[in-house]
């Protein structure tokens, strides 16, 4: 059994923050857990963008402070993201995050992450492993 909280965390190579200054994660659960997920509490600062695209992986959100306009970039739909409401990046989809309010989420990946992931110039996480 792991019990940890989001305060033994911070300060600690759990706690990423992104080299754009766009946002920062707190890693809960990682690949070295061996569980088939990671799991974190991730915050995007209010008045940043982010565009992503999880090639590698699958990623769900569950918004639980602030609001965010997510964009499919792929098709141009855009959503409203306010506390309470999820979304599943099932399909892989490129998307942008414009950010209205601090924008506190969980988030789940599968595969799960390592802990050392960053988006990359496509806004692609690397698919790492514990043996890399």
């Amino acid at each position: 059994m792991i019990v940890r909280s989001f305060k033994d965390i911070e300060g600690t190579d759990r706690h990423v923050k992104a080299a754009s200054g766009t946002w920062e994660s707190k890693r809960l659960v990682l690949a070295k857990e061996k569980v088939g997920f990671s799991l974190h509490e991730t915050t995007l600062y209010a008045g940043t963008e982010t565009s992503m695209w999880y090639a590698n992986h699958i990623e769900a959100v569950v918004c639980i402070e602030g609001e965010a306009e997510l964009t499919n970039d792929e098709t141009g739909e855009k959503h409203t993201i306010t506390p309470g409401v999820m979304y599943l990046l099932n399909g892989h989809e490129k998307h942008t995050m414009r950010i209205k309010e601090d924008f506190r989420c969980l988030c789940v990946f599968n595969p799960p992450v390592t802990g050392r992931e960053d988006h990359d110039e496509n806004g692609v996480y690397p698919l790492l492993t514990e043996e890399d």
